[in-house]
């Protein structure tokens, strides 16, 4: 009889156990299944955009055009002088020179990597789209340091390889400053690789470790969704930078950029850029509009302070960078390499 009865306590107990596993592993599955599903309310992958595929002869174009330093007055520089591929597409300088030896920008290079996806283009937002933004550098005197429009069809006229490359990609239109632009943003709108984040949301949830699921909880519930959310993680609209306290005092930047206010000149729009997409930050430094800052988790921290009003711990600040790592994506090698070399 007492055998009996320890036999059944063995067994009550061991289903007791099995239940309780089964039970702890519903919660796991459970409380995956809610931050894929709360994921998905903010985020969208790029298989869930329609993205029209540019014309192929457009496309091998403007990767010549991209790659080309005679699109610079002086011939010192390209597209991807500043929009570096191989580095994702930046140059992780503060500021990139000019054409002109000594010259600088004033405002930190974004990325090209996704710049299809954002509603505007610059940190002031004066183009809508790629091909609109491809006009400024090169007719801008510190930058590509091009005259005027008639100047770099005239250059390019006189090169038999853009006869032939402008005469497949537009006919008899031929070489006009508006194939230009339109060729280079044809090149730039395939700058679209797919990161592992894109995978957890298309319901890969393997996709992402535990610490930067644990970092993708943090990302939503810190507010960081307000203006880093849909498929580029942001490049849709403007914010101030310094919703709590001026931004000059975290970032220590030389010189106070009044943003959106230096083109409206109205007094509402001082200290307002477009908000930077989040895909490829991992390598997109150094941060913030002036290049202010080098390393990621900083940044982090300061935006937390500046944009949330949050005083995030450093074990959360690190989840969050493990989660924005998931972001990084790089496009093939073939693109990396220039036609001229």
């Amino acid at each position: 009889m007492m055998k009996r009865l320890l036999v059944l306590c063995f067994l009550v107990s061991l289903i007791s156990c099995v239940d309780k596993n089964k039970t702890s592993n519903n919660n796991v599955d459970e409380e995956g299944y809610q931050l894929l599903t709360d994921a998905k309310v903010y985020f969208e992958p790029l298989s869930a955009v329609d993205i029209e595929e540019p014309d192929s002869n457009e496309v091998e174009l403007g990767k010549h055009l991209y790659y080309d330093k005679r699109l610079s007055g002086e011939g010192n520089i390209s597209c991807n002088s500043c929009h570096n591929l191989k580095t994702y597409g930046v140059d992780n300088e503060r500021f990139s020179p000019g054409d002109v030896e000594g010259t600088f920008g004033n405002r930190n290079s974004p990325t090209v990597l996704y710049a299809a996806l954002h509603k505007m283009q610059f940190w002031d937002g004066r183009a809508e789209t790629v091909e609109e933004q491809a006009a400024g550098p090169i007719l801008n005197p510190i930058e590509h340091n091009i005259t005027d429009e008639e100047q770099l069809v005239n250059r390019l006229e006189e090169v038999e390889l853009y006869q032939d490359l402008f005469s497949k990609a537009y006919g008899e239109e031929g070489i006009t400053f508006k194939n230009i632009l339109n060729a280079i943003g044809a090149f730039e709108r395939t700058l679209m690789p797919e990161s592992r984040f894109d995978k957890y949301l298309e319901g890969d949830e393997a996709a992402l470790d535990e610490k930067e699921k644990r970092g993708l909880r943090g990302f939503i519930d810190a507010g960081c969704i307000t203006c880093h959310s849909g498929v580029a993680m942001g490049g849709q609209m403007f914010q101030k930078f310094g919703l709590y306290e001026d931004y000059w005092n975290h970032t220590q930047s030389e010189t106070i950029d009044l943003g959106l206010y230096e083109i409206s000149e109205d007094e509402m729009d001082k200290y307002f850029f477009k908000v930077p997409g989040l895909r490829n930050i991992e390598h997109t430094y150094p941060y913030f509009h002036d290049g202010s800052v080098q390393d990621l988790n900083k940044a982090v921290e300061i935006m937390a302070e500046l944009q949330t009003a949050n005083d995030l711990s450093e074990k959360e600040i690190d989840e969050l960078v493990a989660f924005m790592k998931s972001l990084s994506a790089d496009v093939p090698e073939e693109v990396k390499q220039s036609p001229f070399e």
